[in-house]
């Protein structure tokens, strides 16, 4: 059990039904705008990123709210996962928010305590 007090996350991201449908520049678009977004997230919110996940290799065509993209985390309290989420809700992709294109939620919990190694 964690005694750090911190909160373990499960960041799950997917794209939606609007991006598939998108010209090919609107989509590179999306993915020029995610890597800004998503970066310096310790600095920013104070998240630890233990690793990520990306399924996109073995997912073809829209999932329909099926995540596809991970990012396993630590954070310091409730309003960082939040701040972490509230980036697809504010940022833009051109003059569309990110949610148009991008999806996200977040799962908590605590560590392990057994196959930590």
């Amino acid at each position: 059990m964690s005694t750090t007090g911190e909160l373990r996350v499960l960041f799950r991201l997917w794209v939606t039904r609007e991006f598939y449908s998108a010209p090919a520049a609107e989509q590179a678009r999306v993915f020029e705008a995610i890597p800004p977004a998503f970066d310096r997230l310790g600095e920013r919110f104070g998240i630890t990123v233990l690793g990520t996940l990306d399924e996109d290799l073995l997912q073809v065509g829209t999932g329909a709210r099926e995540p596809i993209s991970y990012v396993l985390a630590d954070a310091p309290n409730l309003a960082a996962v939040q701040a972490v989420c509230g980036i697809v809700r504010n940022a833009l992709v051109g003059d569309f928010p990110m949610w148009k294109y991008l999806e996200i939620d977040a799962r908590i919990g605590h560590e392990l305590f057994f196959a930590t190694h």
